[in-house]
């Protein structure tokens, strides 16, 4: 786990363990998840203007008409995706701020991250050499087609959401492996959690609840 890292008074242990206390409260159990949205210092993740509202759970602006995940919706997605056992390898698509991406790297082995919007992915690059975080491995590319040269992953994770679940997805899921995606338009999205059916091309698709995304927007490149 990340060793604790101090900031100033606005990201205190008390203002993270309320945080915790509400996603406890919410629904979230899996400790390994709460513990690690606890240690994360997630006030790096945001403009410094912003960081007095970190660990607020909510979604807040990072640029480029893209946002950083409210708190309850990365633990939600996290502890899906270690609800049928550790993954080792895992894909995100859409690393954005690079937050969810941090919190997966504290859970597994190897985390691959796309992200679309080139001077994001920088940024998130720079935060994840400051935090030690060797084991991410970042690309500039268009998470609709994922990283089949990486794959296939136990686990896949999309922080965007596309009309309809991309066939190149679930091609590079490894068996018994889970895709966690929101799914649907502006208007209405689905967050669905997707198991492979052992080494078969079944797939068990599994509505969890509706959420707000961004759009997955194949074929454009940041």
């Amino acid at each position: 786990m990340l060793s604790e890292i101090q900031g100033v008074g606005m990201t205190s242990m008390r203002t993270r363990e309320r945080l915790i206390s509400r996603l406890y409260e919410e629904g979230i159990t899996n400790p390994r998840v709460l513990d690690c949205i606890r240690s994360l210092p997630r006030h790096l993740f945001v403009d410094e203007a912003l960081a007095h509202r970190a660990y607020e759970d909510t979604a807040l602006p990072i640029g480029y008409s893209q946002t950083l995940s409210q708190p309850y919706v990365v633990a939600r997605m996290t502890e899906l995706l270690f609800s049928r056992g550790t993954p080792e390898r895992v894909l995100e698509i859409g690393t954005g701020s690079g937050y969810q991406t941090a919190v997966l790297s504290q859970l597994v082995k190897r985390v691959y991250t796309v992200e679309r919007i080139a001077p994001l992915l920088e940024k998130a690059r720079q935060r994840f050499q400051e935090l030690g975080m060797r084991n991410v491995f970042a690309r500039h590319a268009d998470g609709g087609f994922g990283w089949p040269e990486k794959g296939p992953f136990d686990a896949i994770l999309s922080a965007a959401a596309p009309h309809a679940i991309p066939p190149e997805l679930l091609e590079q899921l490894a068996p018994d492996g889970v895709l966690v995606i929101p799914v649907g338009d502006d208007d209405q999205q689905m967050l669905q959690m997707v198991v492979r059916e052992g080494d078969t091309e079944n797939f068990e698709i599994i509505s969890v609840e509706p959420v707000r995304f961004v759009p997955l927007l194949s074929g454009l490149r940041g």
